[in-house]
């Protein structure tokens, strides 16, 4: 499992002084959820509700869904295993190069796991449930909303888990939590990491019509949801407002990025949001991630783990437009 994930800033520490390697705001103002927390001690001497029920009531609300709609979750990966648990021994289409939890999930869960590229070329023959993440991490790419409808409503007798967690990152349109209850066949999966940028707490949430989420919360440990967890969530929701993704002017950055990696030689993908995913004409990603960090204390994505990709991949997200002059001034020396 562990080999999927990149966010190794844990092997650096105070060496980073610019981490392009999460996906998420790095810079972010968590005072006040500082000191909410800091009230919240006393509560770790009695146990938190088996059930997050008014969690589970606020995500509701601010869904606009109906509390049976919801499932909150020890991090959008709870509910991905959860998921994969319901349909054990069912055969998933996951769109790929992708997030790498969703096969492993599926394989612990005795799937059949095929692999696909293209949404217009996506298996429907004997499947169970397909997989998507949109945005896609690693490649920041969003399916247009009426191809994925037209796929949820061609093919009712499918399970379409939607994985929404990077939604706040871009501007485009996508399936609203209401849309997916109504179609019935649909789960969407959010982060309350990457909306408030609090990797740390495990917070996410799944929304679907009440048959899929009485299922999964059939399947749920007691007390996934730890009291400190908890109250942090819903200091979150009650400060939305406070928390704002300035999507556009990311999106502008990752482009302006993309232009400048394209002029030295390197292949990008075309991104929809914050971050993006470019190659190497040569040599590896890992060598260039040595180098960037021992040199400029400048820490990206090897994206080579991710099944399809290559040695050649790596990942960055968009930072202050002084940061990202510093990342393409490095890159280019490295590469030059």
């Amino acid at each position: 499992m562990i080999n999927g994930h990149g966010d190794d800033l844990y092997r650096y520490g105070y060496k980073v002084k610019h981490n392009f390697s999460s996906n998420i705001l790095q810079r972010v103002d968590h005072s006040g959820l500082y000191e909410a927390m800091a009230k919240s001690m006393p509560d770790l001497t009695s146990y938190p509700d088996p059930e997050p029920l008014r969690l589970e009531r606020m995500m509701a609300t601010c869904a606009g869904v109906d509390d049976s709609d919801v499932m909150a979750t020890n991090g959008a990966t709870e509910a991905i295993y959860t998921l994969a648990s319901c349909f054990k021994g069912a055969t998933s289409a996951i769109m790929t190069p992708t997030f790498s939890e969703y096969a492993d999930a599926c394989r612990l869960s005795g799937h059949k796991v095929i692999s696909f590229t293209d949404i217009n070329a996506m298996p429907c023959e004997a499947i169970d449930c397909v997989w998507i993440c949109n945005p896609n991490n690693p490649t920041g790419s969003v399916i247009d909303k009426r191809i994925i409808v037209d796929k949820i409503k061609s093919h009712p007798q499918i399970t379409f888990i939607l994985d929404h967690a990077y939604c706040d990152y871009s501007e485009r349109d996508m399936i609203s939590e209401a849309e997916g209850v109504e179609m019935g066949n649909v789960v969407m999966l959010y982060s309350m990491t990457k909306r408030y940028s609090v990797p740390g707490l495990r917070l996410g949430y799944a929304v679907g019509s009440a048959r899929i989420i009485d299922k999964m919360k059939s399947r749920r440990m007691p007390w996934s949801i730890n009291k400190v967890s908890e109250q942090a969530a819903i200091y979150l929701m009650e400060h939305a407002s406070e928390y704002q993704i300035d999507a556009h002017t990311l999106h502008a950055e990752a482009l302006r990025i993309s232009e400048a990696f394209r002029s030295m030689g390197l292949t990008v993908d075309d991104t929809d949001c914050n971050f993006l995913l470019s190659r190497l004409p040569e040599g590896s990603a890992r060598e260039l991630k040595e180098r960037l960090m021992s040199e400029y204390g400048i820490l990206i994505r090897d994206a080579s783990n991710f099944e399809g990709l290559t040695s050649g991949h790596f990942r960055v997200a968009a930072q202050t437009p002084e940061q990202n002059d510093l990342l393409i001034e490095a890159l280019a020396k490295c590469i030059g």
